[in-house]
């Protein structure tokens, strides 16, 4: 599904407005009160394989709101074959909650069957561009739908790379058809600690196949910047945030909390913090929430895949 075609299944992607992720500390109270959010983003993996009180949830509320998936497993850069069963699966899911798109993340995640838990960064060249690229339409082929990819947190970068980030990106959207994800915070942690600017990242970054944004908080340890998703977004993360969100045009934005999750009152305000940083022309999606004020680990962790997530079996009546 090559870019230029002329139906572009990316352009077509709604513009959802301001979402959270659907946690699972949240889940009472989002049953309860169905909240004035947007939309909601749910990791993959924490509904795949449930047949229990989370698939209970998530088709709940898929019913009331937006929802798009997120996955930390696909490892779309490995040399591993791919997982045709985890594909089916969630192809199933994105069936059956209607998911407005699948996203995962430019990374490997194992090797020979194991897997590291953890997001890992790729050499950024030809070669790793042609293997990406044939894995991306391969997954497509199976979803029938594009590819979402976001830019990962990275802390190393190799030294045989020979394509900065943003242009991988390009190319690789180009190529394959598939969208982008831009992770702002995820450009202020990566250029940080590869000391590169990171305005100078957003503005080369192909923001015209950016279909969703995201925004979290993160740890400064002096001498680099661990992405840690544990408190709120930083002042220069929003500053950043603004100038994203004016080249997008205003693309889908969601607020990732995944350590120390406060209420959901709180997630909800530090999301709404996003309204100051927008264009007069932001128009919420179906959305009466006001804005309000926010109340002031280990490399990109998938950690907040919680056991007990996937252990209630019994769904809840209300």
């Amino acid at each position: 599904m090559p870019a230029d075609s002329t139906c572009d299944p990316v352009a077509e992607l709604p513009r959802l407005g301001l979402g959270l992720g659907l946690r699972n500390v949240h889940f009472d109270h989002i049953l309860a009160t169905w909240p004035e959010v947007d939309w909601f983003e749910a990791i993959s993996e924490n509904f795949m394989d449930s047949g229990g009180r989370p698939r209970d949830v998530i088709r709940r509320v898929a019913e009331r709101y937006p929802v798009v998936l997120h996955g930390v497993s696909l490892s779309i850069g490995s040399t591993d074959p791919l997982d045709f069963d985890y594909l089916r699966k969630l192809k199933a899911l994105a069936a059956e909650v209607q998911a407005a798109w699948v996203s995962d993340h430019l990374c490997w995640t194992g090797v020979l069957g194991l897997n590291s838990h953890d997001l890992l960064p790729l050499p950024l060249n030809e070669e790793t561009l042609r293997h990406v690229a044939g894995r991306v339409r391969q997954v497509q082929d199976v979803l029938e739908r594009p590819l979402i990819l976001e830019n990962p947190s990275t802390y190393l970068t190799f030294n045989h790379s020979t394509l900065a980030e943003p242009d991988f990106l390009r190319q690789l959207a180009c190529d394959t058809g598939c969208g982008l994800l831009l992770d702002v915070n995820n450009v202020y942690v990566t250029c940080f600690n590869a000391a590169l600017d990171p305005v100078a990242y957003v503005e080369s970054f192909p923001c015209e196949r950016v279909v969703q944004m995201h925004l979290a908080g993160h740890q400064h340890c002096g001498t680099h910047i661990i992405d840690t998703h544990d408190r709120p977004v930083l002042p220069e993360v929003w500053e950043l945030y603004r100038l994203a969100w004016k080249r997008t045009g205003g693309a889908s934005t969601l607020l990732e909390w995944d350590g120390n999750i406060p209420s959901f009152e709180v997630c909800h305000r530090e999301l709404l913090k996003a309204k100051r940083y927008m264009a007069d022309h932001f128009a919420p999606a179906e959305s009466g929430a006001e804005d309000g004020a926010g109340e002031e680990s280990i490399s990109n962790p998938v950690d907040f895949l919680l056991p007990e997530v996937m252990a209630s079996t019994v769904p809840e009546e209300r």
